[in-house]
Formats: structure tokens, sequence, C-alpha cells
């Protein structure tokens, strides 16, 4: 799947795009700036997003991968 695909599934499945979850992640403190939190692990994302959306491992990381940085919503 690409990562189009991750992020249309994910928006999909949760009614959140990506500027939405950047926006939930600063208000959990888990970016500050726009940047990931010193100290946060892909494991706390991927946490995060299994408790309280139910992705799996793989649409959890591709929302890390965003918050990191290294991919955006322009990615394939």
């Amino acid at each position: 799947m690409s990562f189009q695909g991750y992020l249309n599934t994910i928006k999909e499945k949760t009614g959140k795009g990506p500027d939405d979850f950047r926006q939930l992640a600063a208000e959990k403190g888990f970016t500050q700036k726009g940047d990931l939190a010193p100290g946060l692990k892909a494991a706390d994302i991927v946490k995060w997003l299994r408790e309280d959306f139910e992705l799996g491992h793989g649409h959890a990381m591709a929302i890390y991968a965003l918050l990191s940085g290294v991919k955006s919503e322009d990615s394939k």
C-alpha cells in the first residue's frame, strides 16, 4: 500500500486527516513547534493511535512518519 493509501484509509476510518493528527499530537504534547518532543518514541505514538483510534501498527507508523517529517501528504 502506498503512503497516500495509508492516509486515505486512516481518513476513512477516523474521519481525521494529517492536519487533524498534527493538532491532536500537539495537544497531547507529542510535538512541540511541529517537531517530535524530545525522547518520544514511535511506540508512544503507536500506543496512542491504537488506543484512541483503533489503528493497526502500519497505519499508526504512517502517522508517526508524518509527525516526524519523514513523509508528507505529498509522499507516495
